[in-house]
């Protein structure tokens, strides 16, 4: 059975560093994975990635010692289940703005009698043995993503869904439903209010806090904050990064 790397951090009080991968491909995820994250998210919310990619992604993700997750397209139990049936060991789910929507979170992600989710692990079962089934509601990673202004009005109600894990900040939908400009890093004091808020009383409540950065240093901020999961660095944004850098050297005088 697998290793969760990201769930042996958590246990030693230490963040996890999560990449991004957005493009539909196995090679440029097997690439990723070698780098050394901790864990690498499989985006089929907004990447180009389908179902076909997803399986061939997670895979790849397997040459590596980093915890395969996946964020949904939406609170939708066929796409959840699919992802977890694929083989991924956290579920990022978008979105969540009530208890109602958490506690499906949770129910579309566990085996009976703590949620409804349909057996038959086609891969998971492969890479994890035949005692998948047993261990998986414990093995599970759920986070809800807290992202909206109805989510920061029920956030002590959500955070106390038995079986959510951890909750994770966008800070751009965040900064779009405060009245902001949507960013991921340099937000204005409204939202950063808000993120810091939303660590505080996941951490009162005993649930581990992620947040998405677009930078190394935002992202160190964020882990010095408290945050407990921090995201930087999409395959396709160190890719246009690297090109943009050469073309510059190549250009300059």
């Amino acid at each position: 059975m697998r290793d969760i790397r990201v769930r042996e951090l958590w246990q030693k009080q230490q963040c996890a560093f999560n990449g991004w991968l957005a493009i539909p491909n196995s090679l440029s995820a097997e690439a990723m994975a070698m780098s050394g994250w901790d864990s690498l998210t499989i985006d089929m919310q907004h990447g180009l990635i389908d179902n076909a990619a997803l399986v061939t992604m997670l895979q790849a993700l397997a040459a590596s010692p980093c915890t395969p997750m996946v964020r949904v397209p939406w609170l939708d139990p066929g796409p959840i289940m699919r992802a977890l049936d694929a083989g991924a060991l956290g579920i990022i789910c978008p979105m969540i703005n009530s208890v109602d929507e958490a506690a499906r979170l949770v129910e579309y992600t566990s085996y009976a009698p703590m949620g409804g989710r349909s057996f038959g692990p086609i891969r998971a079962g492969l890479v994890d043995g035949p005692h998948y089934q047993a261990s998986a509601n414990q093995r599970v990673i759920r986070f809800a993503m807290i992202e909206t202004r109805k989510a920061l009005d029920q956030l002590d109600a959500i955070l106390q869904v038995e079986g959510l894990d951890a909750i994770y900040v966008g800070p751009s939908d965040l900064s779009l439903s405060l009245g902001c400009k949507p960013t991921l890093d340099d937000v204005e004091p409204t939202v950063q209010q808000a993120i810091e808020h939303i660590l505080e009383r996941a951490h009162a409540h005993g649930l581990k806090a992620g947040i998405h950065s677009q930078t190394v240093n935002f992202a160190k901020a964020r882990k010095a904050l408290g945050y407990d999961l921090v995201t930087t660095a999409s395959d396709l944004r160190l890719i246009l990064a690297g090109a943009q850098d050469l073309m510059k050297a190549w250009r300059a005088p």
